[in-house]
């Protein structure tokens, strides 16, 4: 009998690791198969809550932010491709860092829709992937249609400023727990593993959870 395993995955589309943690995870609970019954919850984190609606420049926002040169940026960013590519995630090339609070709103329909973890997938492929425009609501409401969402109730979400209160609260619940960075990878609500790991990391540590707690 498979053992009920809750994950609560707080992330922000805008973050390669998150990418790269999710699809580490999803690996880690494929070789797993039928020793745990995984439920994965999305939950928003915004990195740029304060980002222009037009965005910016990749090499200015890091630059401003972390004090990043270009160099700097681009080994980052090969070495991002390179551990995409080893938990089966393509990155494209990306120039520009864009708002995320009209995404988190859709991903958080979504969920009450059934259908959260599809659409993170496809806006995570759309925005590290083939670089678009993830504050555009063209560009979402294609990603929810691609999912099997209804399109014209996406953009009534999205128009209509659906969920804002929603995904502003679950951010603070976050916050207040202690989430200053993401992914934040949290375990039946009491275990915590950060960061992109490797699957093989978190393979281990499911195990561990499931040994611990029978």
């Amino acid at each position: 009998m498979s053992r009920p395993l809750q994950i609560d995955f707080v992330s922000d589309i805008a973050c390669p690791w998150c990418a790269v943690g999710l699809s580490s995870l999803q690996r880690a609970l494929e070789r797993l198969g039928d020793t745990v019954d995984a439920r994965i919850t999305l939950h928003p984190f915004e990195l740029n809550p304060d980002m222009a609606p037009q965005g910016e420049r990749i090499v200015d926002y890091l630059g401003r932010k972390y004090g990043r040169t270009p160099e700097q940026i681009r080994e980052t960013q090969a070495m991002i491709r390179e551990r995409g590519a080893q938990e089966g995630f393509a990155f494209g090339e990306r120039n520009w860092v864009y708002n995320t609070f009209d995404a988190h709103r859709l991903l958080h329909w979504a969920r009450i829709e059934g259908k959260q973890l599809p659409l993170k997938l496809a806006l995570l492929r759309a925005y590290h992937g083939d670089g678009k425009d993830t504050s555009d609501r063209n560009v979402l409401v294609e990603a929810a249609r691609s999912v099997g969402l209804d399109g014209d109730q996406a953009r009534a979400v999205l128009e209509n400023g659906t969920y804002a209160d929603e995904v502003r609260a679950e951010e603070r619940e976050f916050q207040q727990l202690g989430i200053q960075s993401v992914p934040a990878i949290i375990f039946d609500r009491k275990y915590l593993v950060s960061g992109g790991q490797p699957s093989e990391a978190f393979e281990q540590a499911i195990r561990k959870i499931i040994d611990e707690n029978g």
